[in-house]
């Protein structure tokens, strides 16, 4: 099969998802039941083990994962398990797991084998962290996700970067990535922590606004982007799992 043809097959496919997106066009619901609504729709559409849920467990998660909650508790949620990550947020993913009553967060670990070949002594992050974050969190999910028609983000476009042009709905490497808050401002998420009292996680009061692998994650100073203490001092913004080819097919959406 030549690439025009794959290109062609993709496209068509994706196309079957773009009613998704008249979920989150509805100007008679606020933002809240827009996201509720487009996942509801997904999840009926996709769902039955084929829609899930990647989670960083971070500073502003609580958010995408209690909307999930309300659609279906049982919804796979896959956090990834790096072995650099915070204590904190160890702790956090068992607290809101259970505040949330979510019953199908799994931990997705690198493979061991893997780990010990390219990073024996586990610097590999401070030499070559994009070598880092493939062998902790690209490839498991990679191999995690296969099998599965598409998965969830909780990305936003006021995080900057990148991602101030994300789109709804993106289609990757024959998989769909649906991003149902990508719309919400930082007031709204706050306002959300705020009206359903959802907890936050302990590091965001020390300064913390993103939160990754603690060896790459250092406090944010007042005025900086929300993910500047990511790989700070690096030319590194991502850590992978996302890649910016994945919205070519979702650009008029």
């Amino acid at each position: 099969m030549s690439a025009l043809q794959q290109k062609q097959i993709e496209e068509a496919e994706f196309s079957n998802y773009e009613a998704l997106v008249g979920h989150m066009d509805d100007p008679e619901q606020d933002h809240v039941k827009t996201a509720i609504s487009f996942l509801q729709a997904a999840n009926d559409e996709l769902g039955q083990d084929g829609l899930a849920s990647v989670s960083s467990f971070g500073a502003e998660s609580a958010v995408l994962l209690h909307l999930i909650s309300r659609v279906d508790k049982n919804f796979p949620i896959f956090f990834l398990d790096t072995g650099k990550h915070f204590k904190e947020t160890i702790d956090y993913v068992d607290m809101l797991s259970k505040r949330l009553r979510l019953t199908n967060v799994q931990f997705v670990s690198p493979n061991v084998k893997e780990v010990a070949e390219l990073d024996p002594d586990g610097s590999l992050w401070e030499s070559d962290p994009d070598q880092c974050c493939a062998i902790r969190k690209v490839n498991p999910l990679s191999d995690t996700l296969n099998g599965y028609k598409g998965w969830i983000t909780g990305r936003k476009k006021f995080h900057g970067g990148g991602r101030k042009e994300l789109p709804r709905v993106e289609w990757e490497e024959g998989k769909i990535k649906l991003n149902p808050i990508v719309d919400w401002t930082a007031d709204q998420i706050q306002d959300h922590f705020t009206n359903f009292g959802l907890p936050q996680h302990s590091l965001v009061d020390q300064g913390y606004k993103s939160i990754g692998c603690e060896v790459c994650t250092v406090k944010v100073a007042d005025g900086e982007d929300v993910r500047a203490g990511r790989w700070k001092g690096k030319s590194k913004f991502e850590c992978g799992i996302h890649r910016a080819e994945a919205m070519k097919y979702a650009e008029n959406i």
